[in-house]
Order: C-alpha cells, then sequence, then structure tokens
C-alpha cells in the first residue's frame, strides 16, 4: 500500500510530574475536543508502560496533517491543564508514514 494511502502514526512518549495515568486521561477532554476537529484526525490511544511512561499514539489521515497539528497544538491548547502534567524533559515526539496495516474485519 502506498504511504500516502496509508497515513501516519504519531507516538509520543513521556513521563508526568507526580500524577497517575488516569489523572491525565481526565485531563485530556479539551485537547480530545481539539484533536476531532484537526483535519486529517482518525483516533488516538493513551496507554501507559509498566515503568509509569506514557504512550500517546495518534492515527492521522497523512504526517503532513499530523505535523500541521503538532506546529499548533501548543499555542492553540495554551490553557489546558495537561500541559503542566507532563515532564517536558523526557518527551519524545515522533510522526511516520504508514507502510503496512492488518486489521480484522
Amino acid at each position: 500500500m502506498e504511504a500516502s494511502l496509508a497515513g501516519a502514526i504519531e507516538i509520543t512518549t513521556f513521563g508526568l510530574k507526580g500524577f497517575s495515568c488516569a489523572d491525565f486521561v481526565e485531563a485530556n477532554a479539551d485537547i480530545d475536543r481539539w484533536l476531532k476537529r484537526q483535519a486529517g484526525f482518525l483516533s488516538r490511544r493513551i496507554a501507559e508502560r509498566g515503568d509509569g511512561t506514557i504512550v500517546d499514539m495518534l492515527l492521522w489521515r497523512s504526517a503532513d496533517e499530523a505535523e500541521h497539528a503538532a506546529s499548533r497544538i501548543m499555542s492553540e491548547t495554551a490553557s489546558s491543564k495537561v500541559h503542566a502534567m507532563i515532564d517536558h524533559g523526557t518527551v519524545n515526539w515522533t510522526v511516520a508514514p504508514i507502510h503496512h496495516t492488518i486489521e480484522t474485519v
């Protein structure tokens, strides 16, 4: 499948500043609303590794749309409390085109 047809995956990992994953998920209501309005946004999953690292995975129609949204999220959601919950020194953010997909029916 051609990468532009398969979409893109955005993965961000980070630690939290003394908050639980449940606290973080609850605080993301405003971010979720913002994401749903972004061109190309398809879905989001938030997970927690055994060491407490948060894994925030988003699926996009294209890498360009993911990168465009990422370039604006901090300024457009500056009042969200989630930003203060994140240990910004631990953030690792990537966007990559998807080259293969398999799903159950």
